[in-house]
């Protein structure tokens, strides 16, 4: 996939998301020319959308485009995981969503998460032997899952991409547009078996 404007990207998250970490990365990636849509499990407040967390309370709501039950990843070249405290605490008790991350990731397909959405890779069981960054209050769950844990603005290993913090956020699109013009990892695939 040679041209971001041809790649079809998914951003999973239900309520709690922290709001500029999916917000920013479907604008900048809209803006390259990316066709983003939203999932969310059906379990989320409200149904057509689901409402950011900003700070210290509920923040702006994003549109949902399609229900997680429904995601067919064969359908999209790239996921994104947005974090905060709530989201990837939720999504992490959803088969669905855990289902779907392991799709992604066995296909060699980019992934992508910010904060404390590694949370879902360490649920996932991809996280293990992998340089990967996150927030930092969750260093000891990525350790603790076999991860190599680096503080760094962006960490990819074979088109799984991590950053710590919305500081990270310019770094952490321009990663995720990087990896989707380098089109699948298959020997990650193997690693993944």
């Amino acid at each position: 996939m040679p041209d971001i404007k041809q790649a079809r990207i998914l951003i999973m998250a239900t309520d709690g998301f922290e709001q500029s970490e999916l917000m920013v990365p479907q604008e900048k990636l809209s803006d390259a020319g990316a066709t983003v849509e939203v999932a969310a499990p059906k379990s989320r407040m409200k149904s057509g959308k689901i409402y950011g967390w900003d700070e210290n309370d509920w923040g702006k709501t994003v549109s949902v485009d399609k229900d997680i039950e429904d995601v067919n990843p064969a359908d999209y070249d790239a996921l994104v995981l947005p974090g905060g405290q709530i989201n990837p605490d939720k999504l992490r008790v959803e088969p669905k969503a855990i289902e779907i991350i392991r799709a992604f990731y066995s296909s060699g397909k980019t992934v992508a998460a910010i904060c404390h959405a590694p949370w879902l890779l360490i649920e996932a069981g991809i996280i293990k032997g992998r340089k990967c960054t996150s927030y930092h209050s969750i260093k000891t769950d990525v350790i603790n899952a076999g991860g190599e844990w680096r503080d760094e603005t962006v960490v990819t290993d074979k088109g799984l991409i991590t950053s710590r913090n919305p500081g990270d956020l310019d770094a952490f699109v321009a990663k995720i547009i990087e990896e989707v013009r380098e089109g699948t990892h298959s020997g990650r695939r193997q690693a993944a078996e």
